[in-house]
């Protein structure tokens, strides 16, 4: 992914009312598949 691509991302999650963690954390998930990472599903 380019940097062009990551910060439509980033954009596209902050318009979507992710926080600052949850993108980070989404990001680092994505890069590294820790499962610490991995997206939870809001209730």
């Amino acid at each position: 992914m380019n940097m062009s691509e990551s910060s439509r991302i980033i954009l596209g999650l902050r318009a979507a009312g992710w926080d600052e963690k949850a993108i980070n954390d989404f990001i680092l998930w994505v890069e590294t598949g820790e499962e610490q990472y991995k997206p939870k599903e809001k209730s």
